[in-house]
């Protein structure tokens, strides 16, 4: 089958073996692929990207063997494989989580060499994860489940109270899936942060209540607006005059290194950073901040089944903006050329590829 995959540092468009499935498999016909930030990452330094990821104990990726990529999909039932129920007839579409269990126990689909990703004309899913698509939900929204999900899980593991001030930095997928999250559940004032006009558009169609443009100011200048102490004097002040003073949640979705230094310098004490931007370098942060201003890190990764589960039935219901995020479309002769765009995205949200 054709397939966008990795050889020899590149990705090019070839031939891979047709997926075989094994017990438990449903054979799907990818319908629609976003290109996610560590499939850029992973392109761009493979060897480091296997590395760090055989560090966390995640199963072994050749980067010298073949890999296609593509783990946010929205796919078409086209076989059942054996030793499973059937519950999803031929021609269903659906989302998964992109997990599939083989002979060699759980892979990750889009980050193996034995399990193609959607940047293929075929893949094979694990029937207990498939989730079907509503029919009043277009293809190429319903691809949107993946990244969306990860905003759901950074929004669940923040904490948050009723009415607490949160800020997002930085308005690309991730970003842009945290103030879907955030608005989802009834969370705010948001606001939110971003170099790119594309992108703060996007952000206000998302529903942030305020888009701010960091190069014309700090975004952290305007905490004093939300009863926010800038300054551990400030804080101190407030108490003694018995003000009740609010800390904000900030959710860092950048994952560029200096990103977190910032963050620790410029905002006030007692700020929650959840970061959901994946960094992917070493990078340097000064403790004394943090420890001073009494902050707290959280750090997000993925979701869980049931937040895969939720954000396909949020799209579903209708996501303010989600309809926007989607800037491009190419086949899977256009996949290397979006790569290259994405590499400095600027102007971009999300490009699908459509094998």
């Amino acid at each position: 089958m054709r397939a966008a995959v990795t050889r020899g540092g590149r990705l090019v468009l070839g031939e891979v073996p047709d997926p075989v499935p094994s017990s438990g498999h449903v054979v799907v016909r990818s319908l629609a692929a976003g290109i996610c930030g560590s499939d850029l990452h992973a392109l761009a330094d493979f060897p480091h990207f296997t590395g760090l990821m055989d560090s966390v104990g995640v199963p072994a990726l050749d980067p010298t063997a073949d890999c296609v990529f593509g783990h946010e999909f929205c796919a078409e039932v086209v076989e059942h494989g054996p030793d499973t129920a059937g519950t999803l007839p031929v021609g269903t579409r659906v989302c998964s989580v992109p997990i599939v269990l083989g002979p060699t126990g759980v892979e990750q689909i889009g980050y193996s060499n034995a399990y193609p990703g959607a940047l293929a004309e075929h893949m094979v899913l694990q029937e207990l994860l498939c989730l079907p698509v509503p029919d009043a939900l277009s293809t190429e929204l319903a691809a949107l489940t993946e990244p969306l999900a990860v905003g759901e899980h950074a929004v669940g593991l923040a904490g948050l109270s009723e009415g607490q001030p949160c800020l997002v930095v930085g308005c690309g997928p991730v970003g842009l899936a945290v103030i879907a999250a955030l608005k989802g559940r009834g969370h705010g004032p948001v606001l939110a942060a971003d170099y790119s006009p594309t992108r703060r558009r996007l952000a206000e169609a998302f529903g942030a209540d305020e888009v701010l443009d960091p190069a014309e100011g700090s975004p952290h200048d305007r905490w004093s607006d939300f009863g926010i102490a800038r300054t551990v004097v400030e804080r101190i002040g407030a108490g003694m005059l018995g003000a009740v003073v609010q800390d904000p949640v900030i959710f860092e979705a950048v994952g560029v290194p200096g990103m977190l230094q910032s963050l620790l310098a410029e905002a006030p004490p007692h700020s929650r950073i959840v970061v959901v931007g994946v960094c992917m370098h070493s990078d340097t942060i000064e403790p004394f901040m943090a420890v001073t201003k009494e902050m707290e890190l959280r750090f997000s990764f993925g979701y869980t089944p049931d937040e895969f589960a939720a954000t396909l039935a949020r799209l579903a219901s209708g996501v303010p903006g989600a309809d926007l995020l989607v800037t491009s479309a190419v086949d899977l002769a256009g996949a290397p050329g979006a790569f290259e765009t994405l590499r400095t995205p600027g102007e971009h949200g999300k490009i699908l590829v459509t094998p």
